[in-house]
């Protein structure tokens, strides 16, 4: 029994996947307090469950930046029947302190089906296409949000002409309230910073 965990490990180092956890000393306890609901999000080396900083060492945040494209999202939460809605945006654009492109829309995919998320997989109508974080140098850590809405029955969703012409100042509280999405049933959030800074 104690060879396959040894080899689970060693294939895990090898194929260099990382699950970085959070430190509740180095998030505030606002940044720590978002994330709810078992919303998990999967790059090619990097696993988020929970409220995090991407740290610097291993090329993390260059790779999430520039290398890696959509990240797998699993929800073992969502229901079969269910349609969801999933947006990440960034409220830090262009920077925190200054935030006047908030929210910057990154993805929007809606009419999720519920079974899909469950398997890690995102099966619904792309408004948005993904756009990776790419923080601005010297802007300082930016929050990059993902939220899980159950979507109505019956009750497409869409974006109006002007959100599809700019992704940024986008308004997410008027979008949610347009299409009685509520609270989000699941939110996730990472936290990085330009890889040069």
């Amino acid at each position: 029994m104690a060879v396959p965990a040894l080899f689970l490990v060693l294939c895990t180092c090898l194929l260099g996947f990382y699950h970085v956890e959070a430190t509740e000393d180095i998030l505030s306890s606002l940044d720590s307090s978002f994330c709810h609901g078992g919303l998990e999000v999967i790059y090619p080396g990097l696993s988020i469950d929970k409220c995090l900083i991407i740290p610097k060492h291993l090329k993390l945040r260059q790779k999430v930046s520039t290398v890696w494209k959509a990240p797998q999202i699993y929800f073992s939460g969502g229901h079969k029947k269910n349609m969801y809605a999933l947006v990440m945006v960034d409220p830090d654009a262009p920077s925190r302190t200054k935030p006047t492109s908030a929210y910057w829309r990154h993805w929007l995919v809606v009419g999720i089906q519920g079974n899909t998320l469950k398997k890690g997989r995102i099966q619904g109508t792309t408004l948005t296409d993904y756009s990776p974080p790419t923080p601005p140098q010297k802007s300082g850590f930016h929050r990059y949000q993902f939220m899980l809405f159950e979507q109505p029955p019956d009750a497409p969703v869409s974006l109006s002409e002007q959100e599809k012409s700019s992704r940024g100042k986008w308004d997410l509280r008027a979008f949610i309230t347009r299409f009685n999405l509520g609270e989000p049933v699941a939110t996730l959030q990472f936290l990085t910073q330009n890889y040069n800074d």
